[in-house]
Parts: structure tokens; sequence; C-alpha cells
């Protein structure tokens, strides 16, 4: 790992990000103190984790790909042994069991035995457990993994109703859960951070500034060229085209007059905005190290 670097705020979701083997694992153990890094510093709510470890710690919860499960006790029995783990006060500690089921949607399995429970429900209680002891931070690593589709929306909406309380940083493989749950995201490729910015910003990350359009009677490329504004033209179709410009030089306006002046007949004219998933196999494909953007 080189020069990783982030930081994170109550009430925000960072996704993080990066083919098998670029080191989101070996930074989620880091974070979450169960691997001491050979150089710089974490600090949780401005506790050095290295320094004070427990104090640290009781601020994280953490689910981890495969949930720390005991399958043969019930759920309240599970979640009053995390949070006991956790250094729950024993005054405080029954109404944080209800709370951490409650906000679970477990409310209806505090005596059901976890290994007769479904797969989506079992990372339910998994979620509970990182939630108990009402850290700051809750680190979660692929939380949807062999759910279905139901279960991971009610997963996805669970998170995101966590991110209300707590600073949350999910790693997952599924890039569109990435887009519809996260705040940021933070690419780490061969051990470095490649890539890191706000959802919203990626939209406008590398070819985003560009326009399609369409007309009913198209001009040719060279004319679409000479507008003012356009610095390329990528033919889609006969009728359909990619207007390359430069930030801050938005030829939108000028194509439509001049649609009405030559009656080319404008159909469609968008931004173009680019995908996660772009933006992830443009920055990782790659055998070499990728600078920062």
């Amino acid at each position: 790992m080189r020069e990783v670097s982030l930081t994170l705020a109550r009430g925000e979701v960072l996704g993080l990000l990066g083919p098998n083997g670029a080191g989101k694992t070996t930074t989620m153990q880091m974070i979450t103190g169960n691997l001491a890094p050979s150089a710089g510093e974490i600090r949780v709510c401005g506790i050095d984790l290295l320094d004070h470890p427990i104090q640290a710690k009781a601020r994280i919860g953490y689910l981890p790909e495969t949930p720390p499960l005991y399958r043969d006790l019930t759920v309240d029995e599970y979640l009053r042994l995390a949070a006991r783990l956790h250094r729950v006060p024993k005054a405080r500690l029954a109404d944080a069991v209800i709370r951490a089921r409650r906000r679970c949607g477990l409310s209806d399995m505090a005596q059901r035995v976890i290994g007769t429970l479904s797969k989506g429900y079992q990372q339910r209680v998994g979620l509970a457990q990182a939630i108990v002891h009402d850290p700051d931070l809750v680190v979660l690593d692929e939380p949807t993994v062999g759910l279905d589709p139901n279960q991971i929306r009610e997963i996805r909406t669970l998170i995101r109703e966590l991110a209300t309380d707590h600073a949350v940083i999910l790693s997952t493989h599924i890039l569109p859960e990435v887009e519809s749950v996260c705040d940021r995201v933070q690419i780490l490729h061969q051990g470095e951070v490649v890539y890191t910015d706000t959802i919203a910003a990626l939209k406008q990350f590398r070819g985003g500034h560009a326009l399609t359009v369409a007309f009913r009677r198209a001009p040719d490329p060279d004319t679409l060229r000479a507008v003012p504004g356009v610095s390329g033209v990528e033919a889609l179709s006969t009728h359909r085209f990619r207007l390359l410009h430069e930030p801050g030089a938005d030829p939108a306006e000028t194509v439509v007059k001049a649609s009405v002046a030559q009656d080319w007949g404008l159909i469609e004219l968008s931004p173009v905005e680019t995908t996660l998933e772009e933006v992830f196999v443009h920055l990782t494909q790659n055998d070499e190290p990728v600078g920062t953007p």
C-alpha cells in the first residue's frame, strides 16, 4: 500500500473499490485495527488507533465478507454477546440489543436460532452486531454477496439508513450498488489510490465534456466540427453524433441555433455522463500503476 489516504464524515457513505489484489481488504483490516500499518497513522474521531487501540476500536463497527455468526445462538443471545465484547455497559445492554435489532429489521427474530435464518436475515444479524455498540464508523465488506435481488435492495436501503447516524465504508464488486448507495468513491489499483471524488463528479470524469446529438437531416461531421465550441465529433450512426468540447465551453446553445438556421431537425441533445464501470475499467485495466487523475 502506498500513499493511501481517506477522510470520512458522519452521514457519508464511501465506496471502496478495486480489482482483486488491489489492497481493499488490507486497507479495511488496517482501518479496523486488525493489521498494523508499516507507516502513517489512522485516527478515528481524533483517536490514534495505534496509540489508543481500545478507545479507537470502540468507535468502529465491522462486518467482514463472512459474517462472524454463532449459528447455534438465538439472535438476542448473539447480539448480547457482541454488545458485551464491545464493552457496552450492563445498564445499557438490553436497550442496545433492542435498538440494533429494530434498526436492522429483526424485531420479530429475537428468539430465532441464527442457523435457521435465511442468508438475507443472517446478513442483517451481521449488520446488527456491527452497530450494537453505536459506533461512529461502520465498515462493510461485500455486505450483499450471495443475496437475491430483493434482499440486496433491502440491505442497500438499510445501509443508507445507517448513514444518517454513522460514517460508512462500503467495499463491493457490484458497481451499480456503489452508484446507488455511496456519496463518494475511492478506487484502489496495485496498492495505490487512482481515483477519489464524489459520485456526482464521477459523471464528468474522462469524456464527460461531451454532448450526444441526433438530427432528422444530419449534417456531415465536418460541418458539426466547425460549430464554435466543438473540439471533436464522433459518429454514432448516420443521424447521431457525440460532440466533444473543452470544459467550460458547452456548445449546446450554439448547436441549437445552428440546427434551426440550417434546418437540421434536432431531435436529441443531452450531456454525456461517464459511468462508474467505464471509469473503473479505464483506471484498473493496465498492468502498470496508474497515477491519480
